[in-house]
């Protein structure tokens, strides 16, 4: 009777490990759309429903949590992990609708470099995550972690130089306006990566 109460430690694991691949599959989407905007609303439709699997992984893992007496590591940390892992493919869908709504014709390369940033962050999110299940990576994990950090760190500085050029050299509002919001929700994706990368230090100094 007991048994039956015990938590499947690796059951959350594997959750983790499911969105960080989706986070994965809807970067590679983003990149390109960016790339070749003629088959963007197959980009679109692809990533909106990459988004909902994630939701489904995110739903199960919150489920679980719910369902589960004894957690591999912190509850709290379980849920602002996969929660903030979740935020990573909601504003890459953001992304791709705004590119779809706003009906941008094309893309400039600072997005694209932005977009490609925003792969970078989420493969090494996925790196981190799958070795989370085992402590003794720990000192690998946290080198990851830097890792995340310094592309967002070179998305801040994308972002930069692609809004300077922006106000500099767009003669046409309506245009600026739309650029700025895809290069904002772009960087803030690499944002929300680097949050997952704090969680996820914050884990291993927990329980290393």
């Amino acid at each position: 009777m007991f048994g039956r109460l015990m938590p499947t430690e690796g059951k959350f694991f594997d959750l983790f490990n499911q969105h960080a691949e989706l986070c994965v599959k809807g970067s590679k989407e983003m990149v390109a759309l960016m790339t070749n905007f003629d088959d963007l609303e197959i980009r679109v439709h692809a990533i909106e429903s990459i988004e909902k699997q994630a939701d489904t992984v995110t739903y199960t893992a919150i489920e679980l949590l719910h369902k589960t007496f004894i957690t591999p590591i912190d509850r709290d940390d379980i849920h602002k992990l996969i929660t903030k892992m979740d935020d990573i493919l909601d504003l890459l869908e953001d992304a791709a609708q705004t590119i779809s709504l706003y009906d941008i014709r094309e893309i400039t390369p600072e997005a694209k470099r932005l977009a490609e940033l925003c792969l970078a962050c989420a493969l090494k999110v996925k790196e981190a995550v799958a070795l989370l299940h085992n402590m003794d990576n720990s000192r690998q994990i946290l080198t990851i972690c830097e890792e995340i950090d310094r592309l967002e760190s070179d998305a801040d500085h994308v972002m930069r130089a692609a809004m300077s050029k922006l106000f500099r050299d767009e003669p046409d509002v309506r245009n600026l306006i739309k650029l700025k919001a895809i290069y904002e929700i772009l960087e803030t994706v690499t944002d929300r990566c680097e949050d997952v990368a704090n969680i996820i230090e914050g884990i291993i100094v927990e329980n290393a």
